[in-house]
């Protein structure tokens, strides 16, 4: 095993620990206590399509497929059931 201190000798990023100020070479704008910059009408009117075809598509499919959600074949009636399709012994079986 390596000691802890030969570790951080190895890997120079375990030693510089962790930042809260700007990257020094670029990554993007930091919003650490700022808000971040606000999306552009176009990405929000994308975000807007992609959700109202994705509402569509699962109200579709409920619409259109309800087997999806109550089952394909219908339940059956338990009460119609033998005893011996339920594994009951028979009441003369000891």
């Amino acid at each position: 095993m390596f000691p802890a201190r030969s570790l951080i000798r190895v890997v120079p990023a375990l030693s510089r620990g962790i930042a809260t100020s700007l990257p020094k070479h670029g990554g993007g704008a930091w919003a650490y206590r700022a808000s971040p910059a606000k999306a552009s009408k176009f990405t929000l009117f994308k975000a807007e399509m992609v959700g109202a075809v994705m509402w569509w598509w699962i109200l579709y499919h409920l619409m259109t497929e309800p087997e999806h959600i109550t089952g394909e074949f219908p339940y059956p009636d338990p009460s119609k059931w033998s005893n011996e399709e339920l594994g009951i012994p028979a009441d003369d079986e000891d």
